[in-house]
């Protein structure tokens, strides 16, 4: 299969389907753990297709969902000194922080600037050689690489008043984290941008550790039942292991040169998860090579005390113990015109893919 039609074909759907059926006997729940995934999920309406013994958990799979308030704070303050230009992807502008949002303190002057690639910021330093350029670095694996490369290319140009403001994170110790805490999992559809730059290596320790499989999937309905049914199978017959659905773009080996890298400019370093607290080696943290460039390094600032809106149940949400549906606020006080927590603001977040796509 080449084209994307086929990767949406009823009649392969419906195959799928009634496979799934046909192998799966007994009760099992899955978890996504990539936004991309969680949105797909509920805009093909993947759950209807499915036999009642299979259930789909949303997991922490939006960057912008599990990071910090203090993060988002901290830029806060960040953009309220005088001689500093954030620049972010656009997706953090409108995620509250405890008293304000980035999108706010640009109404109120600030000099806040949304680009599409870290090259952006680079550039907006090279014009603006009086003022402290701070880049908002948020995301997984996938997007880590580019911040590396930025701060590297920055290094190498001479780009002094270029800062990286680092909210990296990497996903297997959340996945671990999870089946630690309790949550009750009989495996885990596996992100596929992710998995394209690390590959399936960091995967290995679920179906040894804790005997439960992981599927690397594509995005299309297709590739989401495929994957359902490589789980499934794996369950029924006792074999959990790590195996790749989306072959066309994951390799076992992952992307060698982007995982190079992440290597040069990170190490990993304790962080905060929404939900799950602080995980160990979970966070993306600049090394002391490169610290001129480290934002938190080199640009002190006092932030406000955090504190978390009442009501809000992201991080129950994350953990997959709820879903948004669960929430008082959801689809009421809070919409992804007036979101009150970040899972309702990001694309990637679950509230907001249930607010598309599952309302009723």
């Amino acid at each position: 299969m080449k084209y994307i039609d086929e990767y949406r074909n009823r009649d392969i759907v419906d195959k799928l389907v009634k496979q799934i059926k046909q192998v799966s006997k007994n009760p099992v729940s899955f978890m996504e753990v990539c936004g991309g995934h969680t949105m797909s999920i509920q805009k093909f309406g993947i759950p209807s297709l499915l036999p009642d013994n299979i259930r789909l958990i949303s997991g922490p799979g939006c960057p912008v969902c599990v990071s910090d308030r203090k993060y988002i704070d901290q830029a806060i303050a960040y953009s309220r000194l005088k001689d500093v230009i954030i620049t972010t992807y656009g997706d953090l502008i409108r995620v509250p922080g405890s008293t304000s949002t980035l999108d706010q303190e640009k109404a109120a002057g600030a000099d806040i600037r949304i680009v599409y690639s870290v090259l952006d910021a680079l550039q907006i330093a090279k014009d603006n050689p009086t003022k402290k350029v701070v880049f908002l670095g948020i995301g997984f694996e996938t997007t880590a690489p580019s911040s590396a490369a930025g701060v590297i290319r920055a290094q190498m140009a001479g780009i002094r008043n270029f800062y990286l403001f680092s909210s990296h994170k990497v996903m297997p110790p959340a996945m671990e984290a999870l089946i630690d805490e309790g949550v009750k999992l009989s495996g885990y559809i596996a992100p596929g941008h992710v998995s394209t730059i690390t590959g399936t290596g960091i995967y290995q320790n679920i179906p040894n550790k804790y005997g439960l499989g992981v599927v690397v999937s594509g995005f299309e309905p297709v590739d989401l039942l495929q994957s359902i049914l490589m789980l499934v199978t794996q369950m029924e017959n006792d074999d959990p292991k790590v195996e790749i659905q989306y072959t066309r773009v994951v390799k076992p080996e992952g992307n060698v040169k982007a995982q190079q890298f992440l290597d040069e400019v990170f190490y990993l370093g304790d962080d905060w998860w929404r939900g799950l607290g602080v995980l160990p080696k979970s966070g993306m943290k600049i090394k002391e090579e490169y610290a001129v460039f480290d934002a938190e390094k080199q640009i002190p600032v006092e932030v406000e005390p955090t504190r978390e809106d009442k009501g809000c149940i992201c991080g129950e949400i994350l953990k997959g113990i709820k879903n948004p549906k669960d929430c008082k606020l959801f689809a009421k006080a809070c919409t992804p015109q007036n979101p009150v927590g970040a899972c309702m603001v990001s694309h990637e977040g679950s509230c907001h893919a249930y607010y598309r796509y599952n309302r009723d």
